[in-house]
Formats: structure tokens, sequence, C-alpha cells
């Protein structure tokens, strides 16, 4: 075996043109992973005409001619990561993008969910990266962790800055090794992956910065000035929302191709007396219940519903509100109590036959052991952009499902992140839908080039092909739109 390998770099190091022996590459197929990554590589086996001839004459000739395995030519041995650079495009949120560039001009895009400070964060863990090979993603992984643990990289945003250069690593990978994501996470399970509509509260979400304080941007409608707010204030005197609004955003929504819709249900009008109790009345949760019935009779017939609770209420008046909601055969209610608290939801979870969903808040495979472990969830919804990255997704996602749990990703991304969670979608067996949060962002498509427009049709997006995430970003439509303040890849 040893000498059958003996042509072969590591790295899977070979080019279009390489010729590689039948045994050898049988033998790589029989591995889950390299199989994988070779089948959607440039690699080709091939054999001469006269050694086809010689098999057709004697498949046990002494004289056929030994097969050649021909190593890449390559510009040098090594891969060197040489720059960190990030933007901020202004989206419903701050879509922050990590680029790194290597010695050989390859440039991996990863994104990471928004938090306070986080370019900072990203420009303070450069120094880590350069000069190391981008190709190495687990041990600049761990390098990285360990470099901030003494800021308490248990969970936290450093795993959002984390999370986004993992992604740009993989594209690395992928681009260097010419192909896609997926392959390298171990082939994909379908071609096209699922996305669900969030309908918010049945009317445009505004445009929210890094701590959730709405703000006017340049592509908002232009439109009566609204004060800036906080997302979890103080109730403001906006009307109830109304069942007519519920119903035309899920119309609207089937009407575009998505099978399955969610809708809050933390909205004017079903806020309780006191925001800060955590209290439901009968009186709000009557109206929680005339929305989703509203989206139900619209679309209920062939359409899944989800609904989300923001984890604003206590363990108790959820139980009320699923046992209310149960007639509709929701796909998931998400969130129901803080998202810090094992024990409310396991009991939430015991107490009602709604599937319960959470888990964008959670870091780290650690993050979810407890609360799959225990059953105390239905559904599990990391967020690619800050769970630490693609590689901790899919632990999450095996460990779901050795529990016969689905995995629903939480995603608010720009289509960098979105295609990123495509590729990791495609890669696992107990996919069941991600979700697409910006409907109301025009420029949303335009962001990125190489793929078919607009990116969801009929309610899916196709898995990329391309190398790496598979497209490019249209830096002019991000330039356009970029946070004032903040470096543009500079």
């Amino acid at each position: 075996m040893d000498a059958l390998f003996a042509g072969i770099e590591a790295q899977h190091y070979l080019a279009e043109a390489d010729t590689v022996p039948v045994a050898t590459f049988s033998c790589l197929q029989n591995n889950r992973v390299q199989g994988s990554i070779l089948a959607g590589s440039r690699i080709r086996v091939v054999q001469c005409p006269l050694h086809r001839r010689a098999v057709r004459r004697s498949a046990s000739s002494s004289k056929e001619p030994p097969k050649r395995i021909i190593p890449r030519e390559k510009s040098r041995e090594t891969l060197k990561i040489v720059r960190l650079k990030t933007a901020v495009v202004e989206g419903n949120f701050d879509w922050t993008f990590a680029r790194i560039e290597t010695d050989e001009g390859i440039r991996g895009l990863g994104e990471c969910f928004f938090a306070p400070g986080l370019t900072a964060i990203l420009r303070s863990l450069e120094p880590l990266l350069l000069g190391e090979d981008p190709r190495d993603i687990h041990r600049l992984f761990r390098k990285l962790q360990l470099a901030t643990s003494g800021a308490g990289s248990v969970a936290g945003i450093v795993y959002n800055a984390i999370s986004g250069i993992e992604a740009a690593l993989w594209d690395v990978l992928g681009q260097w090794l010419g192909v896609p994501i997926y392959r390298l996470l171990g082939g994909k399970f379908r071609d096209r992956v699922r996305i669900y509509a969030d309908c918010h509260g049945g009317e445009a979400l505004e445009s929210l910065d890094e701590v959730l304080r709405s703000r006017p941007v340049q592509w908002e409608s232009i439109g009566p000035a609204r004060p800036a707010r906080d997302y979890f204030g103080e109730a403001g005197e906006d009307p109830p929302a109304s069942p007519d609004d519920y119903r035309r955003q899920a119309l609207a929504k089937r009407a575009e191709g998505f099978t399955a819709l969610k809708f809050d249900l933390d909205v004017p009008g079903t806020q309780g007396f006191d925001p800060h109790n955590r209290v439901l009345s009968n009186r709000d949760i009557d109206h929680m219940v005339s929305l989703i019935g509203a989206v139900h009779d619209a679309v209920g017939g062939d359409t899944d519903i989800a609904v989300d609770c923001h984890w604003r209420y206590n363990a108790g008046d959820v139980v009320k509100v699923a046992g209310e909601l149960e007639p509709f055969r929701l796909l998931w209610l998400e969130d129901p109590v803080p998202p810090n608290n094992t024990a409310a939801l396991k009991e939430v979870n015991s107490k009602v036959r709604v599937p319960i969903a959470t888990g964008e808040n959670l870091f780290l495979f650690e993050g979810f052991q407890e609360i799959i472990s225990q059953h105390a969830l239905s559904v599990v919804t990391p967020d690619l952009q800050k769970v630490g990255g693609l590689s901790v997704a899919q632990s999450v996602a095996q460990f779901a499902d050795v529990h016969t749990m689905p995995v629903a990703p939480h995603n608010i991304s720009s289509p960098v992140g979105t295609l990123a969670a495509v590729h990791f979608c495609a890669a696992i067996p107990n996919f069941l839908a991600l979700e697409f949060h910006a409907s109301e962002v025009p420029f949303w498509n335009d962001l990125v080039d190489g793929l078919p427009k607009p990116l969801i049709q009929g309610g899916f997006i196709e898995v990329p092909e391309n190398p790496g995430l598979g497209m490019t970003l249209n830096e002019e439509v991000a330039r356009r739109y970029a946070r004032r303040g903040e470096p543009f890849f500079e």
C-alpha cells in the first residue's frame, strides 16, 4: 500500500491533468470523506489506449504498462495567510465579512454574526493567522480558541468572529482543491436546500444595529421618520398586530414558492401589562391564537407554519400558548424561554405536543450537549455565524441525529453566510429547513455573483458546485451599502 501511494502528496495535491491508478482511486472512494472530495474534484482516472487493449486481451497479462501518477505543477509547496480584512454592510442587520488572503492569491470569504466591537476583535485575531497555512482549519480554530481563552472563550461574541474566519478558511481550501465546501464536509444528501421565510410580525422588519436598536438605512423606502427604539425596550404605542397583516404576508410568501413560514408571537398586542415579568394574560394568548389562526386559514393546507417567542415568556405561560396553538400542527415553537435555562426548556418540551426549537444563542458543541441529551428540545437551531463555524455545527448535527432530532439553522445573514449554511445543510442527513430573514432588503441577491438569480427559487436554494462557497462578492454593491466608519477590506 505504501508503494501504491508513494507518488501522491498530502492534501490531494493533484492537478486537472493528473493520472491516478484505478486501485488508488477505488481505495480513496471507499473512504467517505476523501471519496467525497475526489468525486467533485478535477482528478481524473485515465488509461492509455494501449493499456485498454491489453486489458481486453488478458486481465492478468504481465506485460501491461505501469500506470503513472503525475504530480500537480504548483508555484510552491506551502500556502500562507498574508492578510485578514473586514467589511460591514448594512442590511436589516450588520453583515460583517471576514476575508482571508493568501500568498497564492486565493481569497476566502466568511460572514460573522453581528456584535458590538466585532471588527476590532477580528483585527486583534489577525496576527495569530499571519504566516499560517489556511488548510489547517481545525488547528487554527484551536489556536484562536486558546488565544482568547482569557477572554472567556467557552462562549460569547469572540465566536462570532471565529465563526466567520473558520468559514473563510473552508472557502480557501475549497478553492485550492477545486471542490465545493460540501465535498469537504463529506458530500451531499440533497441537491437543493429548503428555505423558510421569516415573516416577522406580518410587516417588514426595521434595520437593527449591533445592539438591536432600530436605525435608518439608505435602502429603506422613503417614508415618515420613525424614532430609534430598542428591540427589547419598553412597549411602544404601536397598534396591535393585525390578523389581516399576518394573512397577507402568509399569502405573499406562499406565492413566492416558500413551503414553510415563521411568524413572531412577541408583537404589539401580545406583550402583557408589564414587559419585564415574562407574564402573559389570557387576552395576550387569545391575540396570539388569532394571528396564527389567520395564517393557518390562509395557507395551512399546504404550508408549514412555525412561531417564535424570542425567549420573552415564562415556562407556564408558554405551555398555555402551545396548547392553544396545537390544532394548527406547527412545524415548531421557537425559543419559548431564556436560552440559558435548561430546566425551564425541558419543562416546556415535556408538557406540550408542539415541537420546541432553540439553539441560535448557544455556542460550541458543549452548548448543545445537555439540552440534546436530555431531550429538552425537538428541533435544533444553531446559527452558523456564531456557533463556532461549520465543523462545530456539523458535530452538533451529528449528535442531534443520534437523538433523532432535525436541524433547522437560524440564519439572518447575507447571501455569503446563507450559502455557507447551504453547504452545511446539504451535508447533514437530519436537515429540516434553513431560515431566510432578508425579504425586505432589495439588494440581497445583488451582493454575490457567479450563481443563478434569484438565489432562492421556488422556496429552495440549489447547492453550488463551484469551488469553495461557489460565488464571489460583488464589491461594488457591498461598498454602496457599507456601514460608515467601518473599514472596507482595507
